[in-house]
Order: C-alpha cells, then structure tokens, then sequence
C-alpha cells in the first residue's frame, strides 16, 4: 500500500506518482494529505479514482473517503471511533485501523485490516512511537482475530523478509517509495520482496 505524505509530494503530481506506484505493484494506495483542505482532498481522491485500476483508501477522514466514492478508509485512535464509522460505511467499504499498542487493539477490533508501526523509527509520522520490530508487531497481530495486518513505519525493501515472517500480510509505505526519484522501480522493490 503506497502511503502519501504532503512533504514528499510537495511539487510533484499525485495522480501521476501513484500511477508510478500501481506500475510498480502496488495494490491499494491511502491519501495521507494532513495539510489539504477536505475539499482538495475530495478532488483529488475523485481525480485518483478515476486513474487508479487499484483501491483508493482516505487517511483519517470517513467524511472525505465517502463524498469521494473512495474503496474505504484508514483511522488512528485519535480519528472518529472504527465502530462509530462502521455504522455510518456503506456495505463493502473498508475500514483500516492503526494499531501500536494493546491498547488501541480494542477499539480497532471492527476493522477490515489493521496497520500495525511503526516497523522502525520513522520520520513521516512524528508522533508513531519506537519501532515495534519483528516481536512487537507479532504480539499484536496476535491480537487480531485473523484479519490481515500490514507493517507501517520506515519499512525498508530488505525488511519484507522480516515482516513476512512476523504474519504480515503486506506492508505500507510512504517514504520508502515517494522518497525515491523513481517511484515504480522503488515501488517494484518492494513487490518483488512480497512475490
């Protein structure tokens, strides 16, 4: 999953990056603009709807993810609550939760997928903690009741390994590819580690 991030898109053309990552293998992409308007944020999750054969999922906003027709939407414990979102989800929309700690295993429980980070010390996401690691990202899938948990937060193309051995079903990713000058090649590292 390509994450964006408005430092690492700044100057460049969203559609055409995430474009670059659906080349490359990605299979889902979150809009993570944290300094966009809800209505820049409407208009270009439309514009990525229209472009992207994979689906659109809207970081932390169910209202935006909705006014759009995105595939779903990704919420923090500090976003409005998985069960309060779910009531208000149209049938097959997805709901992703951020899982870091026991305690935000619980009210994640109603959620499709769980991102559980960070992996590692990141820099996208000033407040996500020390990196859990191949052991803390186990005991907390454990705590899943089997739905997929895909590793955030400064994962690397050579951690995929790691991940996947840890009962990751995937990974998500921002800087790793949009950080890169080349984002389908940065994009198909990461596939290729996953196949």
């Amino acid at each position: 999953m390509l994450v964006t991030d408005d430092r690492l898109v700044a100057g460049r053309d969203p559609v055409a990056l995430a474009l670059a990552a659906e080349r490359g293998g990605a299979t889902a992409v979150q809009l993570r603009l944290k300094l966009a308007s809800a209505r820049e944020q409407v208009d270009l999750a439309r514009a990525l709807i229209a472009a992207l054969r994979i689906p659109l999922l809207v970081n932390d906003r169910p209202d935006v993810a909705l006014a759009a027709g995105a595939a779903g939407v990704h919420l923090g414990p500090d976003d409005l609550p998985v069960a309060l979102a779910r009531r208000v989800a149209p049938p097959g929309f997805i709901i992703g939760a951020s899982v870091g700690s026991v305690t935000e295993a619980g009210p994640a429980a109603e959620a499709d997928y769980w991102g559980i980070g960070p992996w590692s010390g990141t820099e996208t996401k000033s407040d996500a903690g020390e990196g859990l690691g191949a052991e803390g990202f186990r005991r907390l899938a454990s705590l899943a009741a089997g739905k997929p948990c895909i590793a955030i937060g400064a994962v690397r193309p050579e951690d995929v390994a790691g991940v996947l051995a840890a009962g990751a079903a995937g990974v998500a990713v921002g800087s790793g590819i949009l950080g890169q000058e080349d984002v389908e090649r940065a994009t198909r590292r990461y596939a290729k580690e996953l196949s």
